[in-house]
């Protein structure tokens, strides 16, 4: 029989991509999602096929996600406020959803004996790395409200497991990109870039651009999640989820354009609160763990993107 998995944030950028995934292994989906940034668009095909169960609402609504966890098999926890100078700006409300949301959905699923518990946890936990590439046993010093409230969630999650109420996976992701990402204020750089020159507008770098990050492809970060749910041999663990490999936001917008085929200025302003110099995964653990291997490289990723972009015509 095909097990019924919710997913929380299911809508949205990364959860839809997780959706399809559980589709295609014929998998019940019943998504939860307050639409904050998830679209129904993302479902349409799966809710038109009657293939997902859509349930509009907060992981905040304690009812309603005692609601949602029934009958369910495993919870995949990807609904949350994920930009870092958001958080810096609304740190109470950051810790609503993210902390006292996932209590919510740990409370209900072990209530409920839910075999299987995945949570999204961020690489931003890590604040500053003291050594690069950045493993799972470097010190948590987290740098924003956004980061400490992922390392709390990931303490939750982990002492449910340790207490023998849920088995629970913790995914650190680390700069994730790709079809769906919502564009606003608070989005990725990947997609501002290309908002931005599809504009024709300068890219915007705040600080000097030397800052690294590791951008890993959805459809490798999707892969991840559907492995952590199948495999045992990774719970109560926590895992890093990215390509493994630093890239500067110089080189990212200089990627940009060249996919693009556009030359355009490139603006600095002063750096974002919260915000860390380098960063880049130690991706060993989750390879040897779930067998994981990332396969999409930055540049066609990247001209996958604009080339998407291109012909539907959406933002991002």
């Amino acid at each position: 029989m095909s097990k019924l998995v919710l997913v929380t944030g299911g809508a949205g950028f990364i959860g839809s991509h997780v959706v399809d995934r559980l589709v295609d292994r014929d998998c019940h989906v019943r998504v939860l999602d307050n639409l904050s940034t998830g679209k129904m668009e993302n479902l349409r095909h799966h809710l038109s096929c009657g293939e997902v169960e859509f349930v509009k609402g907060d992981v905040r609504d304690a009812k309603l996600v005692e609601k949602s966890v029934r009958e369910v098999d495993a919870v995949i926890h990807l609904a949350a406020l994920t930009s870092v100078p958001f958080s810096v700006e609304n740190p109470d409300l950051t810790f609503a959803v993210n902390v006292g949301g996932t209590m919510n959905l740990l409370s209900s699923a072990a209530k409920q004996k839910i075999g299987k518990f995945v949570f999204a946890s961020s690489c931003a936990v890590y604040g500053e790395p003291e050594f690069l590439p950045v493993t799972e046993e470097h010190s948590a010093k987290p740098m924003s409200p956004y980061a400490d409230s992922k390392l709390a969630g990931e303490k939750y999650c982990l002492g449910f497991h340790e207490k023998g109420l849920l088995r629970s996976v913790a995914l650190r992701f680390f700069n994730v990109y790709g079809i769906r990402q919502v564009m606003n204020d608070y989005c990725g750089v990947i997609a501002q870039f290309i908002d931005r020159g599809r504009q024709g507008l300068s890219l915007v770098v705040y600080g000097d651009g030397m800052q690294t990050r590791d951008f890993v492809n959805v459809n490798d970060a999707a892969d991840a999640v559907l492995s952590s749910l199948e495999k045992s041999n990774c719970e109560g663990e926590v895992l890093n989820v990215g390509f493994g490999a630093p890239t500067s936001i110089n080189d990212l917008a200089m990627a940009v354009m060249e996919c693009a085929g556009l030359n355009l200025e490139v603006l600095h302003e002063e750096p974002r609160p919260g915000d860390i110099k380098n960063s880049y995964a130690d991706i060993s653990k989750v390879e040897r763990l779930l067998g994981y291997k990332p396969t999409v490289s930055l540049k066609d990723g990247l001209c996958t993107l604009l080339a998407e972009k291109q012909a539907d015509k959406q933002l991002c």
